[in-house]
């Protein structure tokens, strides 16, 4: 896709309400684009509010040159999905309502935008005690697995099945946001680089040369504070 033969970023997408939601409240653009780490495939991430839709939905359309995914909401629905992002720790909603550029003012919106701040800056809830001790047994599991296996390509997935495990724990014990797919690696650097750098060195040294060692390690480490690998004794009620 050319992008110096489309509209910018902010002209398409200023268009696309203007054509498909003239009635909407208030309408901001989020995603990549707005924190200037747009690629060649990346879209739009447009967020719609109209009091007058009955629910949310998403949508996926191609239009002035770019991929573009809308998100509409009421003011209802948004409360409900602020809520379940931040119950599975993800705020993938208040996260565009925070640091989107808005298309569309209203007098209503600043009130949401403050609201999602305050929900990033809060962060996720605390895991319990139960919560941390099944956590750690289930990657003790797959460590085991992980130490274990002696066939390349189950080995290909238990790394990571690992990776995703271990950045979760190490994130929700540190009070913080998780991510998915690339926002895996943004979450482990807003939390400390320091540490988001040796966790993709580790497992990187084990799939580019099947080096275990650095990635038992490292999760030996994560483990040690919250009490090490958890097996003998566990039980689920």
């Amino acid at each position: 896709m050319n992008m110096h033969a489309r509209l910018s970023a902010f002209e398409a997408a200023q268009k696309f309400v203007e054509e498909r939601f003239p009635d909407c409240g208030a309408a901001l653009l989020a995603g990549s684009v707005t924190r200037g780490e747009a690629t060649e495939t990346s879209d739009l991430d447009i967020v719609i509010f109209d009091k007058d839709i009955p629910s949310a939905y998403r949508e996926s359309v191609i239009a002035f040159g770019w991929p573009i995914e809308v998100f509409v909401h009421n003011l209802q629905s948004y409360q409900l999905f602020f809520e379940s992002d931040v119950k599975r720790a993800r705020p993938s909603l208040p996260r565009m309502v925070a640091e989107g550029t808005v298309i569309k003012k209203s007098d209503y919106l600043p009130k949401l935008i403050n609201e999602a701040k305050r929900i990033i800056e809060l962060g996720p809830e605390v895991w319990t005690k139960k919560e941390i001790e099944l956590k750690r047994y289930f990657i003790t599991a797959t460590l085991d697995d992980f130490i274990g296996s002696n066939n390349d390509a189950e080995e290909l997935f238990i790394a990571g099945t690992l990776a995703e495990q271990l950045q979760e724990f190490v994130l929700r014990t540190n009070k913080r946001w998780v991510g998915k797919s690339k926002w895996v690696v943004r979450e482990l650097k807003h939390y400390d680089p320091v540490f988001s750098g040796k966790f993709v060195e580790a497992f990187s040294q084990y799939y580019r040369n099947g080096n275990k060692e650095i990635v038992v390690e490292m999760t030996e480490r994560v483990l040690e504070p919250f009490g090490g690998r958890l097996f003998d004794g566990f039980t689920v009620k």
